[in-house]
């Protein structure tokens, strides 16, 4: 199912394409060259002074990894995250050899949109949650002091909303997506004032 961004001008078609949908093809499979492909978008994404915090645990469907961090989901997050080909945890490293790392989540944010945008150009799809537990994550994963475990990423093939089952859940996926106007999002001079 495709959503495509209703924009004020024409935008890149990869950045109206993206959005997050919930409904995963549980036979699909993420390929090797895929998860490939996502990281490595990841990894070249800008950061400060080139410090590179951002780090992911992998969870391809099938492995023990996948099924540690979709243990480590919250119940609402578990109950469609569960057919997609890959899981994801982006983690933010936020010491280095200089000290702390500055705009350590930003950088994981960066590399985080990167990987998501390879996802849409791989005919993928791809869901950023908050939904999980960093702690579980810790435990599971044996991270060190300095690794923060932020966001949890879904990445597979899209299915027909009816795979959600239950009758909200179809219609939130098939709902239409919203944006604040421009007017309220870009301001100048003075905070309120359009800057469109």
């Amino acid at each position: 199912m495709r959503k495509p961004a209703v924009t004020s001008v024409p935008i890149a078609t990869l950045l109206a394409e993206r959005w997050s949908p919930r409904a995963y093809d549980e036979s699909a499979r993420v390929t090797t060259e895929q998860v490939r492909a996502l990281l490595e978008a990841a990894r070249w994404a800008p950061s400060f002074g080139n410090t590179q915090p951002a780090r992911y645990l992998v969870g391809v469907r099938g492995t023990p990894a996948f099924d540690a961090i979709l243990a480590t989901l919250n119940s609402g997050n578990r109950a469609w995250a569960h057919r997609a080909g890959l899981l994801l945890i982006g983690v933010v490293v936020t010491t280095n050899e200089k000290g702390d790392v500055p705009y350590a989540e930003y950088g994981l944010g960066l590399a985080s949109e990167n990987l998501v945008l390879q996802a849409v150009e791989l005919g993928l799809i791809a869901h950023q949650m908050a939904g999980f537990s960093p702690d579980a994550v810790r435990d599971a994963f044996s991270l060190p002091p300095d690794a923060a475990p932020k966001v949890a990423i879904a990445v597979g093939s899209a299915a027909a909303p009816e795979v959600l089952e239950e009758d909200w859940r179809i219609e939130r996926e098939k709902a239409e997506r919203v944006r604040v106007p421009l007017a309220e999002f870009a301001f100048t001079d003075q905070w309120g004032k359009p800057a469109l």
